[in-house]
């Protein structure tokens, strides 16, 4: 097999020590692979006020996969004022370079697995094995956004005769958000829960959204789903709403398969159920397009505690099992996921927030002993 090319984006805070955890892992597997460094981060940000530079999106039209450590987001005031002094007062704008990520390769597909590791202390159940698969270039995310409200739009929404309530309110006290749901987003991410549902021998799949209140948005999601589960009639189609699900999820984990939702929702509800099966240091991701597919631990950057050795490896680690497979290194992402399993269920080298006392190096390092 071909050597692998891997953009290696370890970002910000703690994404720089997971990211060697995956090395660590790759080395001791023998995967002929090249890390290629591309730049990403808020010190790209302050310096050069872009946290995803021009030079990076190059590099990344050459490559087919990225494994991708944390980045950090702050407040447009918190941004601006932390930029380069000549930057400063330019109206430069920060826009998060994960979002940009899957927006401009097409990422539709987050898939975010939460399935329990066997003697993990911290899950709620140890048969909690979900797929959640999340819409991720569109919805409130899009990035359509407007304060104060322009001129021209408070005309379009003086027409409907919802807007009534916020006639007198002036611009500067309106801030809008627009959720854009396309029949084509619909289709894409419906389709691939269900392909996948049918691919790994799943029972049902669940479509999570809030129709009864989001009538055109959600409503055409839930809509496409059912005309599309005609095509899979080995697979159960159940239709719940967001809220509601919460409950459930956390009442009777075990009993959910296949989950899929849109970008707001999707991103809320694979954070809950992560945290049923270890938190988010022990969850994985896949942003996955027709030519180009990215992963990352789905926890943030956690300044705090970057470079003091506390961060949980464990989401990296799965994130690079996924590569792995997704790559057409099967036997090599096998035996990652065993050692990873290996080490938890050993409950003897782990990282604080798993009740243990090690480093993230440490843990690490205990994982590729055991691939051997």
């Amino acid at each position: 097999m071909a050597r692998h090319r891997i953009a290696w984006m370890p970002g910000d805070g703690i994404g720089r020590d997971v990211i060697e955890a995956a090395r660590l892992a790759l080395d001791a597997l023998g995967v002929d692979y090249e890390a290629v460094p591309v730049d990403v981060g808020w010190e790209c940000w302050c310096r050069e006020g872009d946290p995803l530079p021009p030079r990076s999106f190059t590099a990344l039209r050459e490559l087919p996969v990225a494994l991708f450590g944390a980045i950090t987001s702050k407040p447009a005031a918190e941004a601006e004022a932390e930029l380069a002094p000549e930057l400063r007062g330019r109206g430069i704008v920060y826009r998060s370079p994960i979002v940009r990520l899957r927006q401009e390769f097409r990422l539709a597909v987050n898939l975010r697995p939460a399935k329990a590791i066997p003697g993990n202390p911290l899950n709620a159940r140890d048969d909690v094995d979900i797929l959640v698969l999340r819409e991720n270039t569109e919805d409130l995310y899009a990035g359509l956004e407007y304060h104060p409200l322009p001129d021209g739009l408070r005309t379009v929404l003086e027409e409907h005769p919802r807007w009534a309530p916020f006639a007198e309110l002036a611009a500067e006290d309106v801030a809008l958000s627009l959720r854009v749901t396309t029949r084509a987003g619909c289709t894409r991410i419906l389709r691939a829960a269900f392909d996948l549902a049918r691919q790994r021998g799943r029972r049902r799949v669940t479509v999570v959204e809030k129709p009864n209140v989001l009538r055109e948005t959600s409503g055409m999601m839930v809509r496409i789903a059912r005309e599309l589960a005609a095509e899979y009639p080995e697979l159960e189609l159940r239709e719940a709403n967001v809220d509601a699900f919460a409950m459930d999820l956390v009442r009777a984990p075990q009993d959910q398969d296949v989950v899929v939702s849109s970008n707001l929702f999707g991103d809320i509800v694979s954070d809950l159920a992560a945290q049923l099966v270890g938190g988010l240091g022990c969850a994985p991701s896949a942003n996955l397009g027709a030519d180009f597919a990215l992963f990352e631990p789905i926890h943030g950057s956690a300044p705090d505690l970057a470079g003091t050795g506390r961060a949980n490896p464990i989401g990296m680690l799965a994130s690079t099992v996924m590569l792995l497979e997704h790559v057409g290194e099967s036997e090599a992402a096998q035996r990652l996921e065993r050692a990873v399993h290996e080490t938890v269920a050993a409950g003897e080298i782990l990282t604080p927030d798993m009740g243990g006392t090690h480093t993230t190096s440490r843990v690490a390092a205990e994982v590729a002993r055991r691939i051997g």
